[in-house]
């Protein structure tokens, strides 16, 4: 063969390689174009509309979990955070109904806020809609099961605690009767009914201050809290018990950044943790308190020279009605529920409450409280929209 017949076959054979790339690459093309053209599920026709109307939570998944389209609700309740249901009950009940196609009914309480001490009650229910959608509806049942609480609570804390000084009132005023002749006597009975109508008188108050703080819904009716102005005004509130005792009230450093929450129950819980400061300090000491943000976090510390309190105890004393010391607290007119309505204003607040202390050596009690968040913005994902990236990336 010539080298001229040579040159013009590997010429022909280059052509075909060439036009046979060309073809390769469009129908690659092609292929692709039509993997992402996939024909998605869709919602039926006016479900959008249904759903906004019925006033209720709802987030609807898609055949992997991946949230598609989701209410403003849910993400302040801390259902969905970005595209992703966060609590792994609700992805059970997803998935269960997924799995046999039956309605999953429950009622669930789950953690929400920084500290994961608060909690929020849904009433849940999950349904199969359209191809293979999963819609997830959930109303909020915070309030009715707080109601509900406040409630037996009550009824418990009167028929437990209420009757010792009222029983006590009772039999001080027969004995002022049967001892009418006696003037010693009278004046004497007459001091204990004093002391005992005080301590009724006390109980009855903090019975209600706890009632009202139990039906405070703080997410509803919060606002920006400065907390140098909270604990100025609880150190005001007991100034003349201190001063009683001649104990001198310190107060030192500063938060510039504000919290979410409610003036008043704030106020509260640290003029509790003042005024237990002071009824447990010896008379001529110093109650210290400190105020510091580390990592934007508000600590407001209480520290006291009082006795002090065991390891053993410590974990009993924000319990309701608990006294470390029960003779000592008819002394000094103390009910139990201080520390119990700390906890409780910290629980609503999404912050926390801790104690340190050792026996001779005097209580630190420690608030925390996570800073206030500015709203965000809540945009609905587009429905679809993960289904329509995970096929892109297949392709």
């Amino acid at each position: 063969m010539s080298d001229t017949s040579i040159a013009l076959l590997a010429s022909f054979i280059g052509f075909l390689l060439g036009i046979s790339g060309v073809i390769a690459v469009r129908v690659s093309q092609r292929r692709r174009h039509s993997l992402a053209d996939v024909q998605e599920p869709t919602l039926p026709e006016g479900t959008a509309e249904i759903l906004a109307a019925l006033g209720l939570a709802y987030v609807v998944v898609d055949g992997v979990d991946g949230v598609v389209r989701a209410s403003p609700a849910s993400y302040a309740y801390g259902i969905v955070r970005g595209h992703t249901v966060v609590h792994q009950d609700l992805l059970e009940m997803i998935r269960s109904t997924r799995r046999n196609g039956v309605v999953e009914e429950k009622r669930l309480e789950l953690t929400r806020g920084q500290f994961q001490h608060g909690s929020i009650v849904l009433d849940v229910r999950v349904v199969t809609i359209a191809d293979e959608y999963i819609l997830l509806l959930a109303d909020d049942q915070t309030e009715i099961v707080r109601a509900q609480s406040i409630r037996t609570d009550f009824v418990a804390n009167v028929s437990h605690e209420l009757k010792t000084p009222v029983g006590a009132i009772s039999l001080l005023s027969e004995a002022i009767e049967d001892a009418a002749e006696d003037q010693d006597a009278v004046r004497h009975f007459a001091a204990s009914l004093q002391r005992e109508s005080m301590r009724l008188s006390a109980l009855v108050q903090d019975i209600i201050e706890l009632s009202r703080l139990q039906a405070t819904d703080v997410v509803a009716k919060g606002t920006a809290v400065d907390l140098n102005r909270a604990v100025r005004e609880a150190v005001d509130r007991n100034k003349l018990a201190a001063e009683a005792k001649n104990i001198s009230i310190k107060v030192g450093g500063r938060i510039e950044t504000p919290v979410f929450g409610d003036p008043d129950m704030l106020v509260t819980a640290v003029r509790n943790l003042i005024d237990n400061a002071v009824r447990y300090s010896p008379d001529n000491t110093r109650v210290g308190i400190g105020l510091r943000e580390r990592e934007g976090i508000a600590h407001i510390t209480v520290t006291d020279q009082g006795p002090g309190i065991t390891e053993t105890e410590q974990d009993r004393i924000f319990e309701r009605f608990y006294r470390v010391d029960s003779a000592r607290s008819r002394q000094t007119g103390g009910t139990g529920l201080g520390l119990s309505i700390v906890k409780h204003v910290m629980a609503q607040h999404g912050g926390e409450v801790s104690v340190w202390s050792q026996p001779g050596r005097g209580s630190t009690f420690t608030l925390v409280l996570p800073p206030m968040e500015e709203p965000e913005d809540q945009a609905e994902p587009p429905r679809g929209g993960l289904r329509k990236q995970r096929v892109e990336e297949r392709a």
